[in-house]
């Protein structure tokens, strides 16, 4: 085994661990034997996107990295071991400037006091006010003045007022990047690029930067024999910053390069920029094709629970990668529809459903349950109780003993949040570096924390006189991990069939309100799948309301469900723990989706 495929059995066992399901689509998309440069989006979190990249791509890659991630002691040995070409961020060399800045009004000369422009600024440098207020700088005319590329906006003039304070920006000569991906691409490999830039937690994509398409294109000036494919990877989280969540890796089909561009890049000027921004396009398209992109949200509660309500889908088995597609598909039908008067009404009529089940404290999924007879619902409320119980007795211990290390992931990724969404004018909540910190506060806490308590169990054996002291301790040390992972299935578990319980408690203490609430639901579904079954041909194209006809029924997958049949024998115990379910990653994934998709 080499360094990458280290690498990558490293990243299969931390995602793994981290997520319950991970599935895979559309590697037959990916060409073998042409170079590639995969763009991935949307950029969700940090180290575990690229960590989904490499332990799903059929084809090795060098990934476009931070030059200041180099620096950190795991993912900069990681970088290295998998070749990553360093990239200089200009944001990473920012310096606060000197002095104050004091224009007041409108125009494209920025005056300072006490500045010292001719030392500190560069024609092409950014000056920047706030997260969200930049101006580029086109010529130093002398240490208090410069001039700008833009005209002075009345936000700008404020901020000069109340404050005077900037940063400089240096602006970074990329041609060493462009050689080095010249370099890859010319000799048949492949890269990986984020064309969003830094990671976020915004729902929408976010305007992708140009850098793949010059990268690209450049290239293939230089070497005309040269047929670089872009390939759109799509990463898809139902909850990207929580422990145990699910992700759908889709590769989209690659996109040509059309001879056109390659020759009016070569032209520059105007004709260059075109063909940038036609590669652009079509490199956004195309992660459009593999991911969810909603304006916010609100919208993208309403699609995912219009898509439950749907009755075709709804009845039937659907694996997690075509949730994601039917989550996508609705999409583009709500933005088709958008101002439609029936669409708005039926959009105000799921706000109200999503509402209702808060307050019953009930998933969609869930209301269903809901119709279970008092006389059988009581005993099954009492076995799944007693299940919770005994599964509580193996898992509740982990949750002892790791409590140090959740205590501390906790503080760790919540400081790292704050400072995240403190310096970026991107980020809604800073979602996006949870999953990250967590993951690698437990790379080192753990190790660390059970080395803890085996030299505790040492320094107690040794006194005792126990003479393989030391060889039981390294052994407790080597074995804890695996114990504490199938603590985590127990737990899991438990959480599962404690989800199920509140349906039935409805059904026990509140028949008619839960009666009720089915007619809702009921009425509701048969609304949105009329009018789907109706205006579907009219958005999509390839519409087919029969496509889920021939896929198993959702009620048998129920009826072999873990939380009716819980089998707790050590055959099924051992089963759990086996490469193929401690590795759960897998393209051809067969599990159910019930209330893990559901916001």
């Amino acid at each position: 085994m080499d360094t990458y495929d280290g690498i990558k059995l490293f990243f299969k066992s931390v995602t793994s661990v981290f997520f319950r399901e991970i599935k895979v689509s559309g590697t037959e998309n990916v060409p073998m034997d042409k170079p590639c440069i995969f763009i991935v989006a949307p950029h969700a979190n940090q180290f575990v996107d690229p960590g989904l990249v490499i332990i799903s791509n059929p084809r090795r890659f060098s990934p476009l990295m931070a030059q200041s991630s180099f620096k950190k002691k795991i993912v900069g040995t990681i970088a290295k071991s998998l070749k990553a070409i360093p990239v200089i961020r200009p944001q990473d060399l920012a310096v606060k400037g000197t002095g104050k800045l004091v224009s007041d009004k409108k125009e494209f000369v920025l005056s300072g006091q006490d500045t010292q422009f001719t030392q500190q600024v560069s024609a092409r440098d950014v000056i920047v006010l706030s997260k969200a207020v930049s101006f580029e700088v086109t010529e130093v005319i002398s240490d208090t003045q410069l001039k700008l590329k833009k005209e002075l906006t009345d936000e700008a003039i404020e901020l000069i007022k109340n404050s005077g304070t900037y940063k400089v920006i240096p602006h970074v000569d990329q041609s060493t990047l462009y050689d080095k991906v010249h370099e890859r691409l010319n000799t048949g490999e492949c890269i990986v690029i984020f064309p969003e830039g830094g990671s976020h937690d915004r729902s929408e994509l976010l305007p992708l930067k140009a850098g793949f398409a010059i990268m690209a294109l450049g290239a293939m000036v230089e070497n005309k024999d040269l047929d670089i494919k872009i390939v759109p990877v799509g990463l898809n989280y139902f909850h990207p910053h929580r422990f145990r969540s699910r992700a759908v890796i889709s590769y989209g089909a690659p996109i040509s390069i059309k001879p056109e561009w390659v020759e009016a890049y070569g032209q520059g000027g105007t004709a260059k920029r075109e063909a940038i921004a036609a590669l652009l396009e079509a490199g956004y398209d195309g992660l459009k094709s593999v991911t969810v992109n909603a304006p916010n949200y609100n919208v993208l509660m309403t699609i995912a629970a219009a898509r439950r309500l749907y009755k075709p889908a709804a009845e039937h088995r659907l694996k997690i990668d075509q949730v994601v597609e039917l989550n996508r598909r609705f999409l583009l039908g709500y933005k088709y529809f958008e101002k439609d008067p029936r669409l708005v009404d039926l959009a105000e009529r799921i706000k109200a459903y999503n509402n209702t089940l808060k307050y019953f404290g009930l998933r969609d999924h869930q209301v269903a349950r809901t119709q279970t007879a008092a006389y059988s619902a009581a005993p099954v409320l009492i076995s799944r109780l007693l299940k919770i119980f005994f599964l509580a007795l193996f898992g509740f211990p982990s949750i002892i003993i790791n409590s140090p290390l959740i205590i501390l992931i906790s503080f760790i990724s919540q400081r790292k949040q704050e400072e995240a969404l403190a310096g970026s004018s991107v980020k809604i909540a800073a979602r996006d570096v949870l999953a990250t910190w967590k993951i690698l506060v437990a790379l080192v806490g753990t190790p660390a924390l059970y080395g803890f308590y085996s030299f505790i169990l040492f320094s107690y054996l040794y006194y005792q006189g126990y003479q393989h002291s030391f060889s039981l301790s390294l052994g407790v040390w080597v074995i804890l991990p695996f114990v504490q992972y199938a603590s985590v299935l127990f737990l899991e578990s438990s959480v599962d069939i404690y989800r199920s319980l509140k349906p039935l408690y409805l059904s026990l203490s509140n028949p008619d309100g839960a009666a009720e609430l089915r007619k809702m639901r009921e009425s509701l579904s048969e609304t949105i799948t009329q009018f789907v079954d109706e205006n579907g041909s009219t958005a999509l194209s390839d519409f087919d309301r029969h496509k889920f006809d021939a896929m198993e029924l959702h009620e048998k997958v129920e009826s072999r469900s873990i939380l009716r049949n819980l089998n707790l024998s050590a055959t099924n115990i051992q089963k759990w723990l086996d490469d193929k379910q401690i590795f759960n990653f897998s393209t051809t994934s067969s599990a159910t989706t019930s209330d893990a998709e559901e916001e």
